[in-house]
């Protein structure tokens, strides 16, 4: 049975805490748009797009959302004007610095997927860092998806796959969608059950194409800076008013139930 906001109800009390979803990636849109309608420098939009990023964790920590997958930086990113970059770049360690010890007072795991090769040395050394010391953190596991794209994602397995195949370690004949998914970024993570979109674009800009097949997708026109703990509480109220088939009749789900 569903419930539904009504005036006297917050959004969080109406959400069915026994039908969270377990995985929710995000695709963090508008940081830019933000900064140009107040006549701010684009950087400043990200720079409060990352205070967001940590409302929504603690968000999905009280309510017991075990993962979340935030497009950080796709690999399409690289080709904006080098200045933009550098100072995602630069960001990003301030960011990862600064945050830190929330992750652990928290007790966000945090991990990346991406070609990480890719950044910086001094990026890449201080998520590493980080990643390291949430190690052990038991809460929500937050992974950035950096230097990543669904397509290159897809490329590597096919490589990985390919080289077992000419090592004579596995058959061509043997190879099927787990093979694949087994080869993924983030194959030991659940796939996602809900995909969130911020900043009013319908698309998904080559982010986890496989994971995401069965995914609910939610798009909103709150621009990614504005969107805080309330904004996801209303999407997962929106999630938990789907019925999910996988192909089946809503019908054979009932049954189910």
């Amino acid at each position: 049975m569903h419930k539904f906001i009504d005036n006297n109800m917050s959004v969080r009390e109406a959400i069915d805490l026994n039908r969270l979803p377990r995985h929710v990636a995000i695709i963090m849109d508008g940081n830019g748009r933000w900064a140009q309608q107040r006549g701010m420098h684009r950087m400043m939009g990200h720079r409060e797009g990352v205070v967001s990023v940590r409302k929504v964790i603690e968000a999905a920590g009280r309510l017991g959302v075990k993962y979340v997958t935030v497009y950080t930086f796709s690999t399409e990113n690289w080709n904006r004007p080098k200045e933009e970059v550098d100072s995602l770049m630069t960001l990003m360690v301030t960011a990862i610095r600064n945050e830190a010890q929330d992750l652990m007072i928290n007790n966000v795991h945090l991990r990346a997927i991406g070609d990480i090769n890719r950044l910086p040395e001094l990026t890449r050394r201080e998520l590493e860092g980080c990643i390291s010391e949430t190690s052990n953190n038991t809460g929500v596991e937050l992974t950035l998806a950096l230097s990543y794209s669904s397509r290159w994602e897809l490329t590597e397995a096919a490589r990985k796959i390919a080289q077992e195949v000419q090592a004579g370690t596995l058959k061509a004949e043997d190879i099927d969608e787990q093979t694949i998914a087994s080869h993924l970024s983030n194959h030991d993570v659940p796939e996602p059950d809900l995909l969130i979109r911020t900043g009013g674009e319908y698309r998904i800009s080559n982010y986890l194409l496989w994971q995401i097949a069965y995914s609910e997708l939610y798009f909103t026109d709150t621009l990614w800076p504005d969107f805080r703990e309330e904004e996801f509480y209303k999407a997962i109220v929106d999630y938990q008013q789907r019925q999910r088939r996988f192909g089946k009749t809503g019908e054979q789900i009932k049954k189910q139930q």
